[in-house]
């Protein structure tokens, strides 16, 4: 539910045509590459007879980095696919890119390269499809109402009494640790035996695993929503919520929010009366098909009497006249019209236009009010800006937070190393627990956020650093002057490779807490913690000693885990 970019072919304006050219048009999935806007579809290549194992980020660094193809999309139809698709700016791109791959050893495979079909766009074709059904045709319908759509796509689980969901919850963290366990004891012969004493104090399982936590509050929890601006396929009407699917699967339809039970009332108001401001504009509603329109998002991010809204539209032909209209236009709605009501204390526009790769997107323009707004977490204040990230679930980060320094257990002589920092809040919440906080950082806005909440909140013993943690990890660590406690909590997708043999190469590093949002995508950077030492992980392993599942996103199947390790040597 977050932020989401619409799939499928991108394209501008509809050339004025005839009706009929304009119906054949309009059911041909392929009539998008005639148009005048720009689709990397209409240079794409298919690679074959790749190696059985490979990562994305290293095809693409050889693709870009070594021999300068300059591809724009990468599109396999599965992990270590032995074939995948990529997309270029240009045919003279394209058939450099035939040309050089052609014959290419790479990891011991002996690559090949041809033209590929451009994929046809899904919307036309689910409509063509279903345009040519016919009496014999069986078609398997979604009987569903779309409020059961949209919550089976938001809120899955919101029907589901909640000590019910957190007892699933638990027993998938159980299942990731035994897990875990299991390929340690594979993989490292050395740990066998402590494993299985480990297993036998800890009912099957590598380490202790503590009740699953969360806030007591359970509905309204979520303090940022990006919502779609689209049309309801039963009302016809322009409507602010989230898609009722997906456009790769030939959905463009968006639902109204109003039975979602993780959204707060605030919220709900804003986009409510949004809405009307939408209905009522001269603006179209922007169209994912054909590019046309203006009103494309509206961000809310809400803390105790405050609210803020970043208002995205395609600017497309405006002029600066008129674009100037319309700001003015959303300000005096907001604090003098009918929108007052939200009570508003933030307003920004921000511009969404179609992303081009190697391109930074445009940031948000500040209009009326507030610049950020200011959450608070654990006694600490914290100013949130439009881009920032903050834990969407306030109460439920501070259960987060406070299990993490519990699992930490630092000292006051303690260096508290916070890679993948964001904004330091988890960092922040360390400092008056240990000697010092070092944080890691890849987005430079994030680290100079950072800094600032160290002023704000009189922290002086924190430092924050800009770069790519497997990059700047071992050189940032070496400031500690005591044993380090390294605390990550990464994107999704879990830590960088790279990352991890950092870690294990840090001497210092004598704990880590890894939090993740998505155990099972984790685990492999819990097991990699955990192998024995090699020509590229150095140094003793860290094993698992105790762990706690966090509910940070009830009515869903997501749910954080936190696992502190050791260095075995020092269990």
């Amino acid at each position: 539910m977050e932020e989401v970019e619409e799939g499928g072919p991108k394209t501008e304006e509809l050339p004025a045509e005839a009706p009929s050219e304009q119906i054949k048009e309009e059911n041909d999935p392929y009539a998008y590459l005639e148009r005048q806007d720009f689709s990397s579809e209409k240079f794409k290549i298919e690679i074959k007879n790749l190696p059985k194992i490979y990562g994305i980020n290293e095809f693409r660094k050889l693709l870009n980095t070594k021999l300068k193809l300059n591809s724009t999309k990468i599109k396999a139809p599965k992990r270590n696919s032995h074939y995948a698709f990529v997309c270029f700016r240009s045919d003279e791109d394209r058939e450099k890119a035939i040309e050089t791959l052609t014959g290419f050893k790479w990891k011991g495979k002996q690559l090949q390269a041809i033209r590929a079909k451009p994929s046809p766009d899904p919307l036309v074709k689910k409509r063509k499809e279903n345009s040519e059904e016919g009496p014999n045709k069986k078609v398997k319908l979604d009987t569903r109402s779309q409020e059961e759509m949209l919550k089976s796509s938001t809120i899955p689980l919101g029907d589901v009494p909640y000590e019910d969901q957190l007892k699933t919850k638990q027993e998938e963290a159980r299942n990731i640790l035994k897990r875990l366990g299991t390929e340690l004891a594979r993989l490292n012969p050395e740990l066998r035996q402590w494993l299985n004493d480990q297993k036998a104090k800890h009912d099957g399982l590598p380490c202790e695993l503590l009740d699953i936590r969360h806030a007591e509050d359970y509905d309204g929890y979520r303090n940022k929503c990006a919502f779609t601006v689209g049309i309801d396929d039963q009302t016809q009407l322009p409507t602010v919520g989230f898609r009722i699917g997906s456009y790769a699967n030939g959905v463009t339809g968006v639902g109204t929010i109003e039975t979602l039970r993780h959204i707060p009332e605030p919220t709900k108001l804003a986009v409510r009366l949004f809405q009307d401001y939408v209905r009522s504009s001269d603006f179209q509603v922007f169209n994912a098909e054909d590019h046309s329109g203006h009103f494309r998002q509206l961000m809310v991010r809400t803390a105790p009497d405050q609210i803020m809204l970043v208002v995205g539209i395609h600017p497309q032909d405006l002029s600066p006249d008129k674009l100037a209209a319309f700001k003015a236009s959303l300000v005096s709605f907001f604090t003098e019209g009918a929108g007052k009501d939200a009570k508003i204390t933030s307003l920004y526009y921000q511009s969404i236009t179609k992303k081009v790769a190697g391109e930074t997107p445009e940031g948000a323009e500040h209009l009326w009010g507030d610049t950020h707004i200011c959450e608070s977490l654990l006694g600490l204040k914290f100013k949130v800006s439009p881009q920032a990230f903050f834990q969407i679930n306030t109460k439920g980060a501070e259960i987060l937070y406070k299990s993490i320094i519990e699992l930490a257990a630092p000292s006051d002589s303690s260096t508290i190393l916070d890679v993948c920092c964001g904004t330091g809040t988890i960092g922040l919440c360390f400092a008056k627990k240990c000697q010092k906080v070092l944080g890691i950082e890849v987005v430079p806005q994030a680290v100079l956020d950072a800094k600032e909440n160290a002023k704000l909140n009189e922290i002086d013993n924190s430092e924050f650093f800009e770069g790519k943690a497997e990059e700047i990890l071992g050189s940032v660590c070496y400031r500690a002057l005591s044993d380090v406690v390294a605390v990550v909590d990464p994107p999704r997708a879990g830590l960088h490779q790279k990352a991890v043999l950092q870690i294990r190469k840090v001497p210092k590093i004598s704990q880590l807490v890894y939090v993740s949002c998505n155990p099972a995508a984790a685990l492999k950077n819990f097991i990699d913690i955990g192998r024995p030492a090699s020509k590229t992980l150095h140094n003793e392993p860290l094993v698992p000693v105790k762990a706690v599942a966090v509910d940070m996103f009830p009515h869903t199947r997501h749910c954080e885990l936190i696992i502190t390790f050791k260095r075995f040597d020092k269990v």
